[in-house]
């Protein structure tokens, strides 16, 4: 069999990662792992756990799904009340096992364990400073670059250090970090990617979102803000300001497309702020048509939304095989990238002689799209007429998400119309940058990045070329750190 028709260029963009912390539980290493059970759609690539007794600290990660990594022998083994945990998609950094979080050293400021989600734009800079100055790098993430400054700051007190840390990075950080007697985390000044604080019983809780939170009955307390530093302790918690100005880019994407739909993101509910765009999308671009369907499972929410505004029925037009497993989720191209038939299946019965208005959250590259249409088509659709709940994008993302280069974007090479006779489609239109910001209850427009929409990055980006310049050292290990 010619297993080359499987294969393709996939259409999303594809996520960072998430974060997850326990402090206080004897419970620690389970609670961390039903918390990246939750958090999986954010990173499918490896997964790790660090906990901590009393006496010492315990590490578990591995290539894979969390429910793969993490058995019964591995979560026994997790000892202590206080744990981190990390769920991965390769953006800095290369996909192997070094690389995977969180990252774990013995630093002059006691041992530590970190996990980041997000991308620090001044990270190379940093990197070849400290590469001069003596460090040793045993990863190619930027990560990695955070261990070494908090090591070499001359402030004693560890919240003090990492504060010191902190001013000195530039980018997307949401992180946690679990020291011998306590417990960080922090957002960067931007507040790019979404954290939350929680509490179970005496326990405190650090989380990507707040879908987390629910599967473990944690209550939710609030956002860390912008710009905050939260030190949790057998005292309870504390807050510091970053010294630094604070201005929120929040990452709209997140409500586009990267958050699960049960979870508040930037204090507002992502099914909700979709469905909202979807309603935008049908005052702004509505047509005559028999049906309103969803592109699974990514439109679903904006579909709903397409559908109330434009009196247009809504159906099930496609179906999901939800049980395609990881090998078709790494981020390899060549293993990754499956044809629309084996994940989405059209509805014949549904589609056959219907003038269909098919509802996505985007177009990256446009290969993903024009089999889909292709498939609705000779499902039987009589019309198909493709909406966007999201502007075209037209720039890559330089905080966290793992996006093609400018010159992969169709939006950024193609016109509309182009893009439409591309895909296939008899009408093609998207949702204004305006009415998408527009959609928001609590949140400013001026509030959020909108840089892979419009080129406009709130913060200045170093500029490189290629990758990290890190050693090739390969390192594996599993058992007592």
């Amino acid at each position: 069999m010619d297993y080359s028709e499987f294969l393709e260029e996939d259409d999303h963009f594809y996520d960072h990662c998430g974060v997850f912390g326990v402090f206080g539980s004897k419970e620690a290493a389970n609670l961390c792992y039903f918390g990246l059970y939750s958090l999986q759609h954010r990173g499918q690539e490896s997964a790790g756990i660090v906990s901590r007794d009393k006496r010492q600290y315990f590490v578990v990660k591995d290539m894979g799904l969390v429910s793969e990594i993490f058995e019964h022998e591995q979560l026994h083994y997790l000892k202590g009340d206080s744990a981190i945990g990390h769920v991965r998609y390769s953006t800095t950094g290369s996909s192997e096992t070094r690389n995977i979080q969180p990252l774990y050293s013995k630093t002059a400021k006691g041992k530590i364990a970190i996990a980041h989600n997000g991308n620090l734009t001044n990270a190379y800079k940093l990197y070849n400073k400290l590469k001069n100055e003596g460090a040793l790098f045993q990863s190619t993430v930027d990560s990695e670059v955070i261990m070494h400054l908090f090591s070499r700051s001359k402030k004693k007190k560890v919240a003090d250090a990492m504060l010191d840390t902190l001013s000195k990075i530039e980018g997307a950080y949401s992180l946690v970090m679990l020291g011998d007697d306590c417990m960080m985390a922090a957002r960067d000044p931007q507040g790019f990617r979404p954290l939350v604080l929680a509490k179970r019983k005496d326990a405190y809780i650090v989380s990507s979102e707040t879908c987390a939170l629910d599967l473990i009955n944690a209550e939710y307390i609030r956002e860390i803000e912008p710009g905050e530093l939260v030190y949790i302790d057998k005292d309870g918690v504390k807050s510091f300001k970053i010294p630094l100005p604070v201005k929120p880019a929040l990452c709209v994407f997140e409500h586009v497309y990267f958050a699960r739909p049960d979870s508040l993101i930037f204090g507002e509910n992502a099914h909700l702020v979709r469905r909202e765009f979807g309603r935008m999308l049908a005052r702004e671009h509505g047509v005559d048509a028999d049906m309103v369907m969803a592109i699974p499972d990514s439109g679903n929410s904006a579909a709903l939304g397409y559908a109330e505004e434009s009196g247009i029925p809504y159906e099930i037009g496609m179906t999901r095989n939800h049980y395609v497993g990881r090998t078709f989720i790494q981020p390899k191209q060549k293993i990754r990238n499956l044809k629309v038939k084996v994940k989405l299946n059209p509805i014949r019965e549904v589609l056959k002689g219907k003038r269909v208005v098919v509802i996505d959250d985007s177009i990256v590259r446009g290969t993903t799209s024009r089999q889909r249409v292709q498939s609705i088509r000779n499902a039987g659709a009589k019309e198909i007429h493709v909406r966007i709940s999201s502007p075209p994008i037209t720039n890559s993302c330089h905080f966290g998400i793992d996006t093609p280069d400018t010159a992969d974007l169709i939006a950024a090479n193609k016109s509309i119309e182009e893009i439409r006779k591309y895909i296939g489609a008899d009408s093609l239109a998207y949702l204004s940058k305006e009415k998408m910001l527009e959609s928001f209850q609590t949140i400013a427009p001026e509030d959020f990045c909108t840089g892979c929409f419009d080129g406009k990055y709130p913060i200045k980006l170093h500029r490189k070329k290629g990758k990290y310049a890190f050693e090739k050292e390969k390192i594996s290990y599993y058992g007592k750190a």
